[in-house]
């Protein structure tokens, strides 16, 4: 077993010390991890589950951002085997998170973080993007108003009985009339 300090250096927080620690009444090491608690926890080496709760992302979700190529593979292994990952990897995450809630596909995403991997800022590509997006819910708004117009033209003139001799050549003659007429 790996006494506490090898895990804080790979980023192990946890809420207690390891059983065979608390047994042997390590209160040092219980102190050490109060002072370096949560905040801190977020700020070294981290496996994928601290990055998951650091991140609020799910850890499969992560797994296969790295499978894409959104996120560097982590290089870097703990003594156990576990995948380290830099800190940097959780600002990565939000950028792509919040990139995805304004519309962004993940394939556009992986354009931009790749020109920041490049060393520059994407931002003037990050505006492109969001001109388009914009661009194409204008259009989306005009067509759903004119199918608005067509389903508001359709419902004005509903017949709740519609003469029973089109039963054979309609299957909805409220809505067939339309195209037949």
């Amino acid at each position: 077993m790996k006494d506490y300090a090898a895990d804080s250096e790979v980023g192990r927080v946890s809420a207690s010390p390891p059983l065979a620690l608390a047994k042997r009444g390590t209160a040092g090491h219980k102190q050490a991890r109060t002072t370096h608690g949560a905040e801190n926890r977020c700020h070294q080496k981290l496996k994928i589950g601290e990055v998951a709760s650091c991140s609020e992302i799910p850890v499969k979700t992560i797994r296969y951002y790295e499978e894409i190529g959104l996120l560097v593979p982590a290089t870097t292994r703990s003594e156990s085997g576990y995948r380290l990952f830099s800190p940097s990897v959780i600002n990565r995450l939000a950028f792509i998170k919040r990139a995805q809630s304004l519309g962004l596909s993940l394939s556009e995403i992986q354009e931009l973080l790749k020109v920041h991997d490049s060393g520059e800022l994407p931002c003037g590509a990050v505006k492109q993007h969001l001109l388009l997006k914009v661009e194409a819910i204008t259009q989306q708004i005009e067509a759903l108003e004119i199918l608005k117009s067509e389903l508001l033209g359709v419902l004005s003139g509903w017949q709740e009985q519609p003469a029973g001799n089109r039963i054979a050549q309609t299957i909805c003659p409220n809505i067939q009339s339309l195209t037949n007429e």
